[in-house]
């Protein structure tokens, strides 16, 4: 006979499962999903109706997959934690279990969603939806950096790039504006780190570039 204990348990899992599905069914979050990806759409100007529905459908239903995966993660995460039973070096094995599959899943959500928007879009506009994804940091990101040393060679450019473009694709994938950002954040700090190596002192450089722009703006007021 099963004991009290694991139908409680039985009873809580079915209860979490019945909720995420009403959730990720619920009209009003399917309808917030839709707009955000109806925005990234709009601006790639694709002039042709049929494929801005579907292609605003693929995108709304990866943010769906995305949050899917993440709050069923942070769902198990939180229980493992509040699990007394459990040692806190279990307690961290087991999370460590729960976000690597999780990493795991996403990985193949986000390769699947790249094949689906490429049946749809070219790689240049399948770049602008991945910066549409990620608030445009990457481009706005290079252009920093090269109006901030303007004496970088074309090969510190390229390790720039594509560092930024590696960024990218992990913040792509970010459940909140935070975690994107700090994926990007993440690779800038390695950026740096190879800018200094490469004899570049990034606080004069900084210090230079503030006075640069200081410049433009008093010459726009006296125009």
């Amino acid at each position: 006979m099963m004991s009290i204990k694991k139908i409680s348990l039985l009873f809580l899992f079915f209860a979490f499962c019945k909720l995420s599905a009403q959730q990720y069914a619920d009209p009003e979050y399917i309808k917030v999903t839709n707009e955000r990806a109806a925005k990234i759409v709009e601006k790639l100007a694709l002039n042709n109706k049929e494929k801005e529905t579907a292609v605003t459908n693929i995108i709304a239903q990866q943010f769906r997959d995305l949050s899917k995966i993440q709050d069923t993660r942070d769902v198990e995460v939180k229980k493992v934690k509040e699990d007394s039973s459990l040692a806190k070096d279990k307690q961290n094995e087991k999370i460590d279990k729960l976000k690597a599959d999780a990493d795991k899943s996403i990985d193949k959500l986000h390769k699947s969603y790249l094949k689906k928007l490429g049946t749809q879009l070219n790689e240049a506009k399948i770049t602008e939806v991945k910066d549409g994804m990620t608030y445009g940091v990457l481009p706005i990101t290079v252009t920093a950096y090269n109006d901030m040393i303007p004496t970088l060679t074309e090969v510190q450019k390229k390790y720039i790039y594509d560092a930024l473009v590696e960024a990218r694709e992990h913040a792509m994938d970010g459940g909140s504006s935070k975690e994107k950002h700090a994926w990007f954040g993440k690779y800038k700090g390695r950026i740096n780190n190879y800018l200094s190596k490469e004899g570049y002192d990034l606080t004069k450089e900084r210090e230079g570039w503030n006075k640069r722009i200081a410049e433009k703006e008093k010459n726009k007021k006296k125009e």
